[in-house]
């Protein structure tokens, strides 16, 4: 049997990441077994499916990169197809007509009344219900439209799918839709039933708990493949403790018993972790243009800097591209920002001003500025004073870049060189003892 899978969404402008995981993992399950996977747009809300809402949709798949093997199908278009299978069922006794909602007729699928309903779930396991726990559906509103239950199955069967992979709160529906299968005489596809995404309360996650949508996640400068893999570990493991994977590993290593069952939290400083580590494993080429692209756009050169030395530093740090160059441009212009809470915490103590301008002696004094050196002198000034490394350390690092963190202090130091290092502490110092603002 050759594997048929699809990614079958309503289109309405904007894309749930619930949604797109379905996809990713009808996506890789095809790949995985040589198979095909297919884009069917269930379009029939006419007034949300617009066409603008559907380039929203294609343009989310294909930043993710989820092809599709053959030409998308519009189940708009298969309207007078379902209605006939409808016909077709009353004909058969398996369907029949009921006033609705003040008087107008709908079609009615009938379901069995004895006996117990079960499938196996490839998920979840065998799944099971009594058949007097059911109830009878409209599969025709009195409108004369198809509702979901039958277009989905009568497009499933037409396009001839054989694994249907979607969220497990379609578990109730697919009782429904395996007896239709059965009505119509067509094979019923196996079905795999993922795990909710949730928040930390357990709660199914939405837009309350942050971006929900894959274009919010674009606009906040995540990486399309970071984003994919993250999605894929919500309901889904190696089996070993390996995390950032290759669309190569994905797709040999991906299986359905591999799925998890139970609810997926969702993680956001996983993903912000996930982003950093897809930048630090991109090619140097491709950071570089970004970076350059990105310091450019802000107005500022790398002309004179060590460009390569200061990019090794800040590719390992980088968690997103908009973190540039806010987070570097110290190395580039001497009208730097400073974090105002850095200066309250690590400038506005007694004995700083002295400190800076000691260590810019200091500096200033060395036959070699390197990182042992800038090293050495901080050591030895926080042996002098009883105080330590750290105690040099912070007050240093605010001085000359203006932030509390980034790149190794003396990795920095080195970087910026002695003549820019010295200035900045020196002026620092200056401002401090004058009161003014840095």
């Amino acid at each position: 049997m050759s594997v048929r899978v699809r990614f079958a969404p309503s289109p309405t402008g904007n894309v749930h990441i619930g949604n797109i995981r379905a996809a990713i993992f009808n996506w890789l399950f095809a790949r995985h077994e040589g198979g095909a996977f297919l884009l069917r747009v269930e379009d029939t809300d006419r007034e949300r499916s617009t066409p603008e809402a559907i380039q929203t949709l294609l343009s989310c798949m294909a930043w993710l990169g989820l092809d599709y093997d053959e030409p998308e199908v519009y189940q708009s278009r298969n309207t007078a197809r379902h209605l006939a299978v409808a016909e077709d069922l009353l004909a058969r006794g398996l369907a029949y007509r009921e006033a609705k909602g003040g008087g107008g007729e709908c079609v009615i699928f009938r379901m069995p009344t004895e006996g117990r309903l079960e499938f196996a779930d490839l998920v979840k396991g065998v799944i099971r219900k009594k058949a007097e726990d059911t109830q009878d559906f409209v599969i025709v509103r009195s409108d004369g439209t198809p509702v979901f239950h039958l277009a989905n199955v009568v497009d499933d069967v037409d396009m001839a799918i054989t694994h249907v992979i979607r969220g497990d709160d379609h578990v109730e529906n697919t009782f429904k839709h395996i007896e239709l299968f059965k009505a119509m005489g067509a094979p019923i596809p196996h079905y795999a039933h993922l795990p909710m995404i949730v928040n930390n309360q357990g709660k199914p996650y939405s837009k309350r708990d942050g971006a929900a949508f894959v274009g919010e996640f674009r606009e906040q400068g995540y990486l399309p493949d970071a984003l994919f893999n993250f999605l894929l570990l919500l309901g889904w493991a190696t089996g070993d403790d390996r995390e950032v994977l290759t669309r190569e590993e994905m797709i040999r290593l991906f299986t359905l018993d591999r799925c998890k069952s139970s609810a997926a939290r969702f993680d956001i400083k996983k993903l912000i972790w996930m982003n950093g580590e897809y930048i630090r494993r991109q090619p140097r080429e491709v950071y570089a243009a970004e970076f350059v692209s990105r310091l450019n756009a802000a107005g500022l050169s790398a002309d004179g800097v060590d460009l390569d030395g200061i990019m090794d530093q800040m590719q390992v740090r980088t968690k997103f591209y908009s973190e540039i160059p806010a987070s570097c441009a110290y190395f580039f212009t001497d009208a730097y920002a400073f974090d105002p809470k850095g200066v309250e915490k690590r400038l506005k103590a007694d004995g700083v001003p002295e400190l800076l301008e000691d260590a810019a002696e200091r500096y200033a004094a060395l036959d070699v500025f390197d990182l042992q050196t800038t090293h050495d002198v901080l050591a030895a000034m926080g042996e002098a004073r009883g105080t330590g490394l750290g105690a040099m350390v912070h007050p240093v690092r605010v001085a000359v870049s203006g932030l509390t963190e980034g790149p190794g202090l003396f990795e920095m130091l080195a970087l910026l060189g002695r003549d820019r290092v010295c200035a900045r502490l020196r002026a620092v110092a200056r401002a401090l003892r004058d009161g003014l603002p840095l």
